[in-house]
């Protein structure tokens, strides 16, 4: 009699090791896809700035010259405003890195679907593998940035499939999804500049980088354990059959907030939805894209717009220092609050926007009439921009892939995606004038 109780107990403890052991791959998977899809969009707008600004110094030393000899030397300055800008604002690089994934956004959740994600993980790396290939190799400034445009197209890509491919797997993959996002923003901007400190080119540091899309590849083919039935490496357009009435489908969404999604594949498949039902989704999600699309247009305006003037001549860090200590402090805010979602949900999106911008128009102010005393002060709002930018991204898709329904899940969560591409591309057009206007200062 004792053999057979021992069997039963293989029986049942074997199903419970499996689960156990898949969703720790499935979340590892998530966190690395995360990292990796984010980690060369972050480092374009370190690795790009600096080869375009060692290509301008060339250019600007033939101009100089040519200044010289037309004008009998009368030249001006570019440090001559009393906030010590750069002629350039670092918006023109965030443009170009961002206006591509925007794209993509706006037109490639109306016919994504089509492609399976086996294929779309591939043009993913692919293209990321291209723009450190592009930007190491530049020679000119097209060739960097055009770089910078396929590192936008795979994190744009890669981010709207990602998001789209959490509903295929327990909703709690979304936390490690953000918490990866939010790794990258952190190790992207250390790794950098660690290799560039310790003497490396920056051609041999993005080379070495090379290893990222890689890694991407390994998380997805080699680490993620998905379902049998998620749409590989064809697409599926098969009917749907409801389960349940819509009031059943509303009240499981009251009831289970915190339950598995027990929905089969071919009930969230985005290939069954019309037009004119993607477009009434579209308008359902409009509550959660504008607050979100507010947060990171405040943020982006106070990153690329204002950042670079908060400047404080008597502190013991220099000029390069302090914003590089600005980014730094902004991107362990957004990793802190990406990976909170285990711990902390924030239901009101609209509270988490009007902060932000409260932080905006704070430091506009201080921008203008310089009444910060010291960096220190600037140094913790900067951290807590970054912990209410993550916090708006993370809780934004928690929310949507939780109060809608089954068969416009997929669709929504990729559709969303749109909101915080559209606040900074915006933030990145605002910051132009407002940098001209304080550096003709």
């Amino acid at each position: 009699m004792e053999q057979p109780d021992s069997v039963t107990e293989e029986e049942v403890q074997q199903p419970d090791t499996d689960g156990r052991s898949s969703r720790w791959r499935n979340w590892s998977g998530f966190w690395l896809l995360g990292l990796c899809n984010n980690f060369a969009y972050v480092v374009m707008l370190s690795a790009a700035h600096d080869i375009l600004k060692k290509q301008e110094s060339e250019n600007a030393t033939v101009t100089a010259s040519a200044a010289l000899t037309v004008g009998g030397g009368n030249s001006s300055s570019s440090n001559s405003s009393r906030y010590d800008c750069n002629p350039v604002s670092t918006a023109a690089v965030l443009l170009a890195d961002i206006l591509p994934t925007l794209v993509i956004k706006l037109t490639a959740p109306f016919f994504i679907h089509k492609m399976p994600y086996g294929i779309r993980v591939l043009f993913c790396a692919a293209m990321a593998a291209s723009s450190f290939l592009l930007v190491s190799f530049s020679s000119s400034v097209w060739m960097s940035i055009l770089g910078v445009i396929f590192a936008s197209f795979s994190s744009g890509l890669g981010e709207l499939s990602f998001l789209s491919l959490t509903v295929f797997f327990s909703r709690d993959v979304l936390g490690c999804w953000g918490s990866g996002t939010g790794g990258a923003g952190v190790a992207g901007a250390l790794l950098y500049s660690l290799l560039t400190q310790a003497g490396l080119s920056p051609r041999v540091t993005l080379l070495m980088m090379l290893v990222v899309p890689v890694g991407m590849l390994m998380s997805y083919f080699l680490l993620l354990d998905p379902p049998p039935d998620l749409p590989q490496w064809q697409s599926r357009e098969t009917e749907y059959t409801p389960v349940g009435s819509e009031d059943d489908q509303r009240q499981r969404l009251m009831d289970g907030s915190e339950e598995e999604d027990n929905s089969t594949p071919e009930e969230r498949h985005t290939g069954l939805l019309s037009f004119q039902e993607k477009l009434h989704v579209i308008r359902g999600l409009l509550k959660f894209v504008f607050p979100l699309g507010l947060v990171y247009f405040a943020e982006y305006f106070i990153n690329q717009g204002l950042m670079e003037l908060l400047y404080f001549p008597n502190f013991f860090l220099s000029h390069a220092e302090q914003y590089r200590w600005y980014q730094t402090l902004y991107q362990v805010g957004v990793l802190v609050s990406r990976s909170s979602l285990c711990c902390l949900k924030i239901r009101k999106l609209w509270a988490l926007s009007l902060l932000q911008v409260v932080n905006a128009v704070l430091l506009l102010f201080a921008v203008k009439y310089q009444f910060l005393s010291s960096a220190w002060v600037v140094f913790v709002i900067i951290l807590y921009e970054g912990l209410l930018g993550g916090a708006a991204y993370v809780n934004t898709f928690y929310f949507i892939s939780k109060e809608t329904e089954d068969r416009q899940r997929e669709f929504a969560m990729a559709a969303a995606s749109v909101g915080d591409s559209l606040g900074i591309a915006l933030a990145g057009l605002a910051a132009f004038p407002v940098h001209r206007y304080f550096c003709s200062l």
